[in-house]
């Protein structure tokens, strides 16, 4: 076995289901709150999850990161997006000076975003180190293209998701409390689509979306290229890393390896949108018990995004009608955590606000 996918096994081994005990502790606490029972919706259910995650204790959210992961795809030489390949690396240089979407709303509710180069075909400036929020973890210049044979190795795919892991774990230590899950690389919805199909059972034609606004003739490409990476390489739904290597993307595993860092270390991880979750699904094959950290930030307008959200068991926080990916969605959905926990803590109970409760 190959050193990266031994290490991969011991994290896994080390990740615990969430404290059921504490998630109805809190459960317990909500329904003495004043006002009627459950009346703030899905927020309750938050608050109580985020008090699992915690043991018990009131859950702490003030250091939060967006990590942003990047890499590019061989399967646009199948014609399924209008984008060039080279917008991956200029868009990791607007990330880096702060102007991309990700960086307006990770200032809203307080995260810094740092970027990740887990394989953009590009050379990475090496001016970009200096930012201090820039990392290069290349596994390849690019994947293979999925529709003419597996995407990279089984060596590639673990190794992807161990990069993610220890940049997400070097945050953690750092002092990260609360962790979004962010991508970049020009036809990532492709390997993202393909990636749900394996997981979730559904069609092509069910997953598979327009991602930046593609017309009708690149979104039958699109499906057809899916349709082949999914009949040539023939993933294996049982073995996360199967999947990942054959029809997935660089970005696509250090995503799935953030995750498995932010469970555990045992703190709650924002997922944005298609991208991102294909990287939960990964994740969540590889060790199950990562799901009770998980929170859908958003479902975005790729029809896939849905069926992946139900599969994983998540409802998404916010319904926007957003595709740009980036963390967006993580990020703006990171406040509503802040009022789940402050509804949970901040709230009195019916005996110690001195009002009466239904007989």
């Amino acid at each position: 076995m190959e050193r990266c996918e031994s290490e991969l096994q011991e994290v896994v081994a080390a990740i615990r289901e969430v404290d059921e005990s504490a998630r109805q502790q809190a459960v317990e606490h909500t329904s003495r709150l004043v006002m009627p029972p459950r009346a703030m919706g899905r927020l309750h259910d938050t608050g109580e999850r985020l008090w699992a995650i915690s043991g018990g204790s009131r859950p702490v959210l003030r250091e939060r990161a967006v990590i942003v992961f990047a890499g590019d795809h061989g399967v646009v030489a199948e014609g399924v997006t209008d984008f060039p390949q080279a917008v991956s690396q200029e868009m990791i240089r607007c990330f880096l000076r702060d102007g991309a979407g990700i960086n307006a709303m990770a200032r809203t509710v307080g995260a810094d975003v740092f970027v990740v180069d887990m394989g953009t075909a590009a050379q990475s400036d090496e001016e970009y180190s200096a930012t201090g929020r820039f990392f290069s973890r290349k596994v390849g210049r690019g994947t293979d293209n999925l529709a003419r044979g597996p995407a990279m190795s089984r060596e590639q795919a673990a190794r992807s998701v161990q990069n993610g892991y220890q940049i997400a774990a070097e945050s953690i230590r750092g002092g990260t409390r609360l962790l979004g899950t962010g991508d970049m690389g020009i036809g990532n919805t492709t390997p993202s689509s393909a990636v749900g199909c394996v997981f979730t059972g559904h069609t092509v034609r069910e997953m598979v979306g327009r991602g930046t606004g593609i017309g009708d003739e690149r979104l039958r490409r699109k499906q057809e290229a899916v349709s082949s990476g999914l009949e040539l390489n023939g993933p294996d739904p049982e073995d996360g890393l199967d999947v990942l290597g054959k029809v997935g993307g660089f970005e696509i595993g250090g995503i799935a390896g953030c995750i498995l860092a932010a469970a555990s270390h045992g703190i709650p991880v924002v997922l944005d949108g298609l991208i991102s979750t294909a990287g939960a699904l990964v994740a969540d094959r590889l060790a199950p018990a990562c799901r009770g950290y998980m929170f859908a930030g958003h479902v975005s307008e790729e029809p896939g995004h849905r069926y992946m959200l139900d599969y994983l068991g998540l409802d998404p926080l916010l319904h926007l009608g957003m595709r740009l990916g980036e963390g967006t969605g993580a990020a703006l959905a990171m406040n509503l955590l802040d009022a789940a926990v402050a509804l949970g803590s901040e709230v009195m109970t019916f005996d110690q606000a001195g009002v009466s409760q239904e007989e």
